[in-house]
C-alpha cells in the first residue's frame, strides 16, 4: 500500500505552527543569539572599513528576530553608518511579522529596510533578467538552505555577490547533531518532493571545499525538548514530529513500522539525551563564515 505521507512544505500554515513549536521547545534562537553577539563583532570587522553606507543581504530572513540582531551588531561596530537591509523571504505571512518587528524596534533610523517576496532562487533569475549584480558587504542565508534546490549553485551565486571585504554566513544543522543522525538513516523514507533538502555542516563543507573557498566553523550548541512528542495525541508534539520528519501529519500517516522505528530513534543517543525526565534532541548548530 502506497504511503499517504505528505511534505510539510505542502501546507505552509501548519509548517509555520510547527516551527513557531520548534523555536519554542529550542536554544534555537538562544544559540543564534550568543553567536551574534560574541563571535559575530569578529566577523564584521572589516566589512564596512571606510564606507559610507553597508550594504546587507538576507537571504530567508523570515520574520527578522536574527536579523535585527545582527543588525545591532553592525551598528556597534559601525555607529552612524547607513546600513541598507535587503531581505529575501518567500513567506507574505513572514514579511509581515518582520516589518511589525521593525515597527516597534528603537535605533533603526540609520537602516533602510527592503523585502522581496521570492525565493533565493527567484531572486538569482529575476537580478539577471535584469542584468544586475549588485554587491554586498555582508550576506547571510539562516536556517534556510534545506528548501533550496540546487545548493551548491545558490552557494556559488550568492558568494559571487560578495565585495574584497565582505563575508558570507550560512547557519545549518551541525553534522554533529541529532537531525544528522536521523536524516541520514531514515531521510530517503520520507516524502521530500523537492520542497526541502537535507543538508548538514558536512555537505556544506564538501561543496566549500570542491569549490576552493576559505571558511572558519563556529558550533553552536543547541538543544530540543522533545518529550512532547511521547505522549499520544499532544498537539505540540505531533507538530514537532512534523518538523523533525518534515512530514504533513506525520503521527496519523505514517506506516506504523515507520513511526515506530523514528520513535524509537528519537530516543536514542545518537539523536538524544535524557535529562531530569527529559528528552532533550541535539540541535547542535554550525555558523559557517565564507570569505570573499
Amino acid at each position: 500500500m502506497a504511503s499517504s505521507m505528505r511534505s510539510l512544505m505542502s501546507d505552509p500554515s501548519r509548517y509555520l505552527r510547527s516551527f513557531r513549536v520548534f523555536l519554542a521547545k529550542s536554544t534555537e534562537h538562544q544559540c543564534m543569539q550568543e553567536f551574534v553577539e560574541r563571535q559575530l563583532p569578529c566577523v564584521l570587522a572589516s566589512i564596512g572599513h571606510g564606507k559610507p553606507a553597508i550594504n546587507i543581504l538576507s537571504v530567508g530572513g523570515g520574520a527578522g528576530e536574527i536579523d535585527l540582531q545582527i543588525l545591532s551588531a553592525v551598528q556597534a561596530r559601525y555607529p552612524g553608518v547607513t546600513i541598507n537591509n535587503e531581505v529575501v523571504e518567500p513567506s507574505a505571512e513572514q514579511i509581515l511579522k518582520y516589518k511589525e518587528r521593525v515597527a516597534v524596534t528603537s535605533n533603526l533610523e540609520n537602516v533602510k529596510f527592503t523585502w522581496h517576496k521570492e525565493t533565493a532562487y527567484e531572486y538569482e533569475s529575476r537580478m539577471n533578467a535584469e542584468k544586475k549584480s549588485k554587491k554586498w558587504d555582508f550576506i547571510h542565508m539562516i536556517q534556510m538552505l534545506y528548501y533550496v534546490k540546487d545548493v551548491p549553485a545558490a552557494i556559488q551565486y550568492f558568494h559571487s555577490l560578495l565585495e574584497a571585504q565582505a563575508k558570507l554566513l550560512i547557519i545549518v544543522v551541525s553534522e554533529n547533531s541529532g537531525w544528522e543522525t536521523l536524516w541520514k538513516k531514515y531521510g530517503s523514507s520520507l516524502p521530500l518532493d523537492d520542497l526541502c533538502t537535507y543538508v548538514s555542516s558536512a555537505d556544506i563543507k564538501r561543496m566549500l571545499d570542491s569549490a576552493g573557498l576559505k571558511y572558519q566553523i563556529h558550533e553552536l550548541p543547541s538543544n530540543m525538548d522533545i518529550t512532547c512528542c511521547f505522549t499520544e495525541g499532544d498537539t505540540d508534539g505531533e507538530l514537532l514530529l512534523d518538523f523533525l520528519t518534515e512530514t504533513l501529519e506525520f503521527s496519523k500517516t505514517a506506516p506504523p513500522e515507520l513511526k515506530h522505528q523514528i520513535m524509537e530513534e528519537l530516543k536514542k543517543p545518537g539523536c538524544s539525551e535524557k535529562r531530569n525526565g527529559k528528552v532533550l534532541f541535539n540541535n547542535n548548530l554550525s555558523a559557517i563564515v565564507i570569505e570573499p
